[in-house]
């Protein structure tokens, strides 16, 4: 029984050392892992939108928009609204 009592307390007495040792060095191993994260400043963080924005509108095989007709006349208006009636009409009548 005593071998027991004794083998019990030295089983018990190396689980404190390690996790004491354990426990100690965890703290140093944060230190390490952690690198402080540099904030960007306000000129560089501008500059990286510029560079990605120039990036998408200098891509390959980006269509440039197509230019907006310009408005018609009411009188111009007018005389295309007449052709598409006449041509509807003649379509028509050929049916």
């Amino acid at each position: 029984m005593r071998i027991l009592a004794v083998l019990a307390a030295l089983i018990v007495s190396s689980g404190v050392l390690c996790a004491g040792t354990a426990l100690a060095q965890q703290g140093q191993g944060r230190r390490h892992d952690q690198n402080p994260q540099r904030q960007m400043r306000d000129d560089e963080r501008q500059r990286m939108r510029d560079d990605i924005r120039d990036a998408y509108r200098e891509r390959p095989g980006r269509e440039e928009r197509p230019e907006r007709p310009r408005q018609l006349s009411p009188e111009e208006r007018d005389k295309l609204r007449r052709d598409i009636d006449d041509a509807n009409r003649q379509m028509k009548r050929k049916k």
